[in-house]
């Protein structure tokens, strides 16, 4: 009997194990991430695929790798360059580095035996540590303005009207030798933007999101490059094949800035940062919303990239996500 009651409550518990996990498997399908690109960060942006846009105030963090792309990746080089996670704020010497850091270590040293910051350090230098200290917190400050202010001019007002500065003005262009990545506020060197891009751009992350929502790969086409479109003839087909369909409507670009701005043989390249929000809904074959809502707003951070041929017009070329 013991026996038999053991093994009915085994059955019982495998039942609900399966349960759970047939429920798993059809709410998988169901992500937040449901817009155009997903929340993925694929497409390519020429010979800068693999290597990290700067970061600006709309995405102070930079973007995340590039996760699908038919770029191929060129075989390392010998020049050191910044990579993803690796901000550069200009070049850096190794001698300096360890300098300061045996000072700051020397320092701290000093406080943990109450001699002060620059107790541990200060046989003979006297007036030298004071020099030190000042030089120590310009570099703080600096930093602190680089980090926080980031780069490039917003080119969308959060509080409706657009907010330019004019089209000479510096760190619109942000182009350099091929390969390079070029600092906030650069002038230009191979490419300048003019406020039409700006507005090119802004129609253009509208334009997606609807053409997406429609399931119009035809509009698409005309928006995008074939890679971008192949990846979002993807991702409808996997909606499509769920029953399920995805709609993003009333998009507002929130706020805006240029990353860089450059030029690869023929073809001109911007890469831009973009907060907007949107209201982002999923539904099921009969309508029925199964993820988002339609009275609530969602906002999101991503960078996009243009393409266009020249005297051509921009096409999207990729779409990363932030960190």
């Amino acid at each position: 009997m013991m026996r038999s009651l053991m093994h009915a409550r085994s059955r019982g518990v495998a039942r609900v194990i399966a349960g759970l996990l047939v429920l798993a498997v059809a709410l998988a399908p169901v992500v937040a991430e449901a817009r155009a690109g997903g929340g993925f960060s694929m497409g390519s942006r020429g010979m800068r695929t693999y290597s990290a846009p700067p970061m600006t105030r709309t995405a102070p963090y930079g973007a995340a790798p590039m996760q699908r792309s038919l770029t191929p990746r060129q075989a390392p080089s010998t020049a050191p360059m910044p990579g993803y996670g690796q901000p550069s704020y200009g070049g850096r010497s190794p001698f300096m580095s360890g300098l300061l850091g045996g000072l700051i270590g020397a320092g701290i040293g000093g406080l943990l035996f109450g001699h002060g910051f620059f107790g541990g350090v200060r046989g003979g230098f006297g007036f030298l540590g004071l020099l030190l200290q000042i030089f120590l917190i310009v570099l703080v400050v600096r930093w602190l303005i680089r980090r926080f202010h980031g780069g490039g001019y917003a080119f969308a007002s959060p509080f409706g009207g657009n907010q330019r500065p004019p089209d000479d003005a510096p760190g619109y262009g942000a182009a350099g030798p091929a390969g390079s990545v070029p600092t906030a506020g650069a002038a230009p060197a191979s490419l300048r933007l003019s406020r039409p891009d700006f507005e090119e751009f802004e129609r253009l992350l509208k334009a997606v999101q609807a053409s997406w929502s429609a399931q119009d790969l035809n509009t698409l086409r005309g928006l995008a490059t074939p890679e971008m479109v192949g990846y979002f003839a993807e991702q409808l087909g996997d909606y499509a094949s769920r029953g399920l369909r995805n709609v993003v409507s009333d998009v507002r670009l929130e706020q805006g800035d240029l990353a860089e701005a450059w030029t690869e043989g023929d073809r001109d390249y911007a890469t831009v940062a973009m907060r907007y929000s949107m209201r982002d809904v999923t539904q099921d074959a009969v309508g029925h919303t199964v993820d988002g809502s339609a009275s609530e707003r969602v906002l999101v951070t991503e960078l996009w990239t243009f393409m266009r041929a020249h005297g051509g017009r921009w096409l999207l070329s990729a779409i990363q996500q932030t960190r």
